[in-house]
């Protein structure tokens, strides 16, 4: 059974939470009114998965999503759950770890899909969500508060062609259809890039696209650029 803490700072989120992961076959191990506290439910319970607000006292989630990862070695997922989108909040908490960002509006099913998601090592975004950053890495230079992780320099030409595409939210299906490849030798790469990268999923590699300055353009292909 996958294990789940629930960190909220409103008490009636967290019991709501609770009751719909519960109905679905999920064990809630624990819950958090802020960072700390989860920081905390994590070390004690070592569940798979964390849905963590944001907005919290004590400790913000963005914080508690960072030391929860590097205390797990990511093996706690998080799923930043929020009812706030703004580009900077998902950009940070992805920054910090986050296997994925959903809004609170997301339906019951639609969040027991994310967590098992989640547990399988696929990110979680919800479509306006990836929208958002995509439309923000379009905008902005990359980020040059550190430097690219050595990995980088391994990839193949072929792989970063890849990895541009991941950066761009391509799906498997539409990077194998825009390389003109299977979709076996697309998972291939993405394996090989996720390894050689040293992260958890497409999540972070997205980031790490952008970092590189990878900008690839969905619609070149079909301009036949």
């Amino acid at each position: 059974m996958t294990s789940v803490v629930i960190a909220d700072d409103q008490v009636l989120v967290r019991h709501g939470l609770r009751l719909i992961l519960e109905l679905a076959g999920f064990e809630v191990v624990a819950e958090a009114a802020d960072g700390a506290e989860a920081v905390a439910a994590v070390a004690a319970h070592g569940p798979d998965v964390v849905l963590m607000d944001l907005r919290m006292p004590v400790m913000d989630g963005v914080e508690a999503t960072r030391r929860i990862v590097e205390d797990t070695g990511g093996r706690t997922r998080v799923l930043a759950l929020t009812t706030f989108d703004t580009d900077q909040h998902v950009l940070d908490v992805l920054r910090a770890g986050a296997a994925g960002f959903l809004l609170k509006d997301v339906t019951s099913d639609g969040l027991s899909d994310a967590i098992r998601h989640a547990v399988a090592g696929e990110p979680v975004l919800a479509p306006s969500v990836l929208a958002r950053v995509l439309d923000h890495f379009a905008a902005s230079p990359p980020e040059q508060s550190s430097s690219p992780p050595p990995g980088l320099r391994e990839l193949s030409d072929r792989e970063l062609e890849v990895l541009g595409r991941i950066g761009a939210g391509l799906s498997n299906t539409e990077i194998a259809a825009d390389l003109v490849i299977s979709m076996a030798t697309v998972k291939t790469h993405v394996r090989h890039i996720l390894a050689k990268l040293d992260v958890r999923d497409r999540a972070q590699a997205i980031v790490v696209a952008h970092d590189a300055g990878l900008r690839h353009d969905p619609t070149r292909s079909a301009r036949g650029a």
